[in-house]
């Protein structure tokens, strides 16, 4: 099994990408958001891939990041999910809001992704709902990125989890607060509002 390509990269194009190892060229499909990612023609590479292998074909998938490539194999272990549907899902919501969305039940999210009815995403929400961890969870709801603010609210909806409450009550009364104090400074000072409702 491929897991992953380092070398050269020849082409690249919003659905796939070539990659030239040794001398042997590799035809790699690939999501919108590895591909914007990729760098530019001629440069060294180095992309995840997983091995697709089927009857009449072997595709390999490929990923620039290891969160990216465990949501597509998360997607394709779902009952009706195939590659090209996972890398469609891949190339119109980012891991964070794909695991979000899960996690939230958010089946009109999901519907938005090409190729996704209604059905197909509440079947997404259940198959996946109990596979992502409730650390990935809380990191996807909370929406942890770089910036301060948000850490400060995946910090004080943790301290109020391990308070005793629900995960979806501690998610409502953090947003609460931080849509009503904003100058919020502090977890303790988060928690202490959110608390004192």
């Amino acid at each position: 099994m491929i897991t992953f390509l380092r070398g050269t990269l020849v082409e690249k194009q919003p659905a796939r990408a070539v990659i030239d190892v040794g001398g042997v060229g590799y035809d790699v499909l690939i999501p919108l958001s590895s591909y914007d990612r990729l760098p530019a023609t001629g440069e060294a590479v180095r992309i995840l891939t997983h091995d697709y292998v089927r009857e009449d074909a072997r595709l390999l998938y490929g990923f620039m990041s290891a969160a990216e490539r465990e949501m597509f194999l998360l997607l394709i272990g779902t009952t009706g999910i195939g590659p090209k549907l996972a890398l469609s899902a891949l190339s119109g919501l980012t891991v964070r809001e794909l695991k979000a969305a899960v996690v939230e039940g958010d089946v009109k999210r999901l519907s938005c992704i090409s190729g996704v009815g209604k059905k197909m995403a509440e079947r997404l929400v259940v198959e996946l709902r109990h596979k992502i961890s409730d650390a990935e969870a809380l990191e996807a709801v909370a929406g942890a990125d770089d910036d301060t603010g948000n850490i400060l609210l995946r910090d004080a909806m943790l301290a109020l989890i391990t308070l005793g409450y629900k995960q979806d009550e501690a998610r409502k009364m953090v947003r609460r607060v931080a849509e009503q104090h904003p100058d919020s400074a502090s977890v303790e000072d988060i928690v202490k509002r959110a608390v004192a409702r």
